[in-house]
């Protein structure tokens, strides 16, 4: 009799494990594809930028069997498909190639602008997520109030401004008239850790406006939702205290897809600070990117962009393992 209910409940642990690997896989092989998809747009694209590699390291005034001599050296005569195969494969190796403007190794200035993009990154995603979240919930406590309608029209309103205009507007108040904050990001060497902290808060700032408004839209809009769970009556008919009902039964189930939504949102700030960069002087992957493609410096602006693709797809992965983790309901289906 033991055994007949044994052996069941073991395949369905086995299907459960099979159901998450499976899923697990089909994931990862999707992120495959799409960066192999982008590989081949990213090398597309930088054939389809104008002019010519070696007139662009030689400068203008360059003679032209010269130039015609470093493209040769250089490999940009080749054919693209072999140029490509040959790009990409040492990519894969961890082989970024030689940066024509520096004539050095591209992966040491890659690892060091990504560096500094993390911490920028890191930095305001750790400001703008419990802000966001106590935004919304607040919110969502005071539906139809005036602080509901205060706390969504402002983060809306933060949304929409694109970040160039919120940048150059605090650089102008607090660097300019009042002289609060520095508006270099670039700190000089051996600085301490408060130093950095305060020449990256105007950086951070514009982030922190763009990404509160839509992490507090998705907080409210699932606490609203829990609120109004068959669930949440339940709690509060048992006689539960107000508090042990909102952390336990509400803010659990109505957190779920705020943090992992924000997960993903790692990526973007960590690969997708362009304008914040450029703005601020500050040495990040989007200002490497943005300067390779004004030099024409094809194995910078690829290896850079492709590393970008990179850090969005395991910020995915690690958005769906994160949501796998947090919902009881996908590891009970799971193990059944």
């Amino acid at each position: 009799m033991s055994s007949t209910v044994t052996t069941p409940t073991v395949a369905r642990g086995q299907s459960g494990a099979a159901r998450v690997a499976r899923f697990v896989a089909t994931r990862v092989g999707l992120s495959l594809i799409t960066l192999w998809l982008l590989s081949v747009i990213v090398f597309a694209g930088g054939q389809l930028l104008p002019g010519d590699i070696g007139r662009a390291i030689l400068g203008p005034l360059a003679d032209a069997r010269a130039v015609a001599a470093l493209n040769h050296q250089l490999g940009a005569d080749r054919p693209l498909l072999t140029q490509y195969t040959q790009w990409i494969t040492h990519f894969a190796r961890g082989d970024m190639g030689l940066s024509y403007a520096f004539r050095e190794p591209v992966a040491p200035f890659i690892g060091s602008a990504l560096a500094n993009s993390a911490k920028l990154g890191l930095l305001a995603f750790v400001v703008v997520v419990p802000l966001g979240i106590a935004g919304g919930v607040w919110a969502a406590m005071h539906a139809g109030r005036w602080l509901d309608r205060t706390i969504s029209i402002a983060g809306l309103s933060a949304t929409v401004v694109p970040e160039f205009v919120s940048s150059i507007v605090l650089i102008l108040v607090f660097g300019v008239w009042l002289q609060w904050l520095p508006i270099d990001a670039t700190w000089p060497p051996g600085a301490s850790l408060f130093t950095q902290l305060r020449h990256l808060i105007l950086p951070v700032l514009p982030l922190v406006f763009v990404f509160f408004g839509y992490i507090a839209r998705m907080a409210r809009a699932g606490t609203v939702e829990a609120l109004d769970a068959d669930y949440t009556r339940t709690a509060i008919l048992k006689g539960l205290p107000p508090h042990i009902v909102i952390g336990r039964h509400v803010l659990r189930n109505a957190l779920l897809p705020t943090i992992t939504v924000a997960a993903t949102q790692l990526g973007y700030m960590i690969g997708g600070l362009v304008v914040v960069e450029t703005l601020f002087h500050y040495q990040g992957i989007g200002s490497l990117i943005y300067n390779a493609a004004k030099a024409k410096d094809f194995p910078m602006l690829e290896a850079g962009v492709l590393t970008i693709g990179v850090v969005y797809t395991v910020a995915n992965l690690a958005a769906d393992a994160l949501y796998v983790l947090l919902n009881p309901r996908l590891r009970v289906r799971s193990a059944e």
